[in-house]
């Protein structure tokens, strides 16, 4: 019995620790989206929800978001400059893509015709270097009517 107890005990410090770690790095990830990448909306208003990620080069993520008929909306990429030039790209619900940020902008103004789902990939590129930094990307949407 007090085997078991003393076995659980290092685990358990270990899930709070990598809990406590994972809830740090989310609270720095939004707090650089609040100050570095909420300017990007700006004349739009941000809807309420927060997607961002801690990326390493390599990494890519998807986010899919609805739009609706008749409203403008701007969607925002914002990463960490220590990951370099991130790219993303909009797919439609064929997995076609529609848009690329091939020309290295960091946001997408869009209007749709009619309501739709639209699937944002990023990509954070790779690197050689020797250490692999982690950073914040964030996907922003905002609209106006």
């Amino acid at each position: 019995m007090s085997v078991t107890s003393y076995t659980m005990k290092p685990t358990t410090l270990l899930l709070a620790l990598v809990t406590l770690l994972a809830v740090q790095a989310n609270a720095q990830c939004r707090t650089f989206t609040k100050k570095n990448c909420l300017p990007t909306l700006d004349g739009y208003v941000q809807n309420e929800n927060y997607n961002s990620a801690v990326l390493i080069p390599g990494d890519e993520a998807e986010l899919e978001l609805t739009f609706l008929a008749g409203i403008d909306y701007r969607v925002a990429v914002c990463a960490h400059p220590v990951l370099g030039a991130v790219e993303f790209e909009v797919l439609d619900e064929q997995n076609i893509r529609v848009w690329s940020n091939s020309d290295g902008a960091d946001h997408l103004d869009l209007r749709v015709e009619n309501a739709q789902r639209l699937k944002f990939k990023v990509r954070v590129p790779d690197t050689d270097a020797a250490i692999l930094h982690e950073g914040c990307v964030s996907i922003l949407l905002g609209s106006k009517d």
